[in-house]
């Protein structure tokens, strides 16, 4: 069997090696490493992808939810409403801009943001709303741009492990997610569903006047050399890195069928059993890309599976071990222990298995017996 590994990128790229290679000698030969034709050629690529009318690219998707939030024009002391259960990178731009975090719990279906702790969280200084599309499911765009129209909010998305991933609406309309609310934001880190070699990053918005000030923004603020207009900062996407995604992006749909039909065998094998609560798979919306694969582990030592998963070579991760509102950086006493009833559980039961385009069937049944064997014991 071949070495198991939680993200396997160097089959993925064995596969598309030609096509890679060929498009980063064509920068090299070019000599176009910033903004060349290569990050022109992704943007438009994108914006097809996408359906959306603008795709602006940039250095990492930390700066693109940063520069998303400077875009609106959000002042210090607004509130932004956002999930308990994420990465940090989500509240740390947040406080970056000086604006003010207020954390919700998340719903134990999907793990996304609660609607109705969205609900009560609102007050007459909230400005925005931040959903997070968690280890690839789409949250329910279509309530929260119901709430957010009802408030007058934006809605800014965190689609830094969702590209691709569809959100339907009732009406039976789809849209991928980070495209619906009035920008979103996605990260294209080298484990992400379309990665690059690097970091990068890209925001997405269909208001014309928000992508101009977006673009300024990305660029020190300059729409003509030595012209600041706006306050801004250096956050591009290099051609490399845009070459790397020019060659992955018309495999996206196939990598993430790839994820789906490792995630539908992985829950297959977990089906029925009392101390696992595996990802539910929606064949009809698409709604979830699978960035991870993560269990839920019930009435069971999750710890001691984990260092005995990694005992046999397989790789395993807790995302996320410890609470944004347990961190030490984000402690705020409007914060109770009772608020996030939901997220203290999950921190102790989520576990996640390898998870990429290049799992096999061979693969897959190791994870799943070995799984199964510590639990039943």
């Amino acid at each position: 069997m071949k070495k198991l590994q939680m993200v396997d990128l160097k089959s993925q790229y064995d596969k598309i090696k030609d096509t890679v290679n060929a498009s980063i000698q064509e920068v090299l030969d070019t000599n176009t490493y910033i903004n060349g034709p290569q990050v022109h050629q992704f943007q438009k690529n994108l914006e097809e992808y996408l359906d959306v009318k603008h795709v602006i690219p940039c250095a990492n998707g930390t700066d693109a939810l940063q520069i998303a939030m400077m875009g609106l024009g959000l002042k210090p002391g607004d509130e932004v409403i956002t999930a308990d259960f994420t990465f940090a990178a989500t509240v740390e731009v947040i406080a970056l801009l000086q604006l003010t975090p207020v954390l919700v719990d998340v719903n134990m279906f999907n793990m996304n943001i609660s609607i109705e702790a969205i609900k009560k969280a609102i007050t007459p200084k909230t400005k925005a709303i931040v959903p997070v599309h968690l280890f690839g499911r789409a949250a329910n765009m279509e309530a929260i741009m119901q709430i957010a129209k009802e408030h007058n909010l934006y809605v800014i998305e965190d689609n830094a492990q969702a590209i691709g991933a569809n959100c339907k609406f009732s009406d039976g309309t789809k849209k991928k997610a980070g495209v619906i609310g009035n920008v979103g934001a996605t990260s294209f880190f080298p484990s992400k569903n379309l990665g690059c070699y690097g970091d990068g990053g890209a925001i997405f918005t269909n208001d014309d006047a928000l992508a101009h000030t977006i673009r300024g923004i990305v660029n020190h603020g300059m729409y003509e050399r030595y012209h600041h207009d706006v306050v801004g900062v250096n956050s591009r996407l290099d051609s490399i890195q845009a070459a790397v995604l020019n060659a992955k992006l018309p495999l996206l749909d196939e990598y993430n069928k790839a994820r789906q039909n490792a995630a539908r065998k992985y829950t297959a094998a977990f089906e029925g059993h009392k101390n696992i609560i595996a990802p539910s798979i929606c064949e009809m919306c698409d709604c979830h890309v699978f960035h991870q694969y993560v269990l839920r582990i019930l009435d069971a030592d999750r710890d001691a599976l984990m260092q005995y998963l990694l005992g046999k070579g397989i790789p395993c991760a807790i995302y996320y071990p410890i609470p944004l509102h347990s961190q030490k950086a984000y402690l705020d006493s409007r914060y109770k222990e009772d608020h996030f009833p939901v997220t203290n559980q999950l921190v102790k039961e989520v576990i996640a298995l390898p998870m990429h385009t290049e799992l096999d069937d061979e693969q897959i049944k190791f994870i799943t017996d070995s799984v199964l064997e510590f639990l039943n014991k």
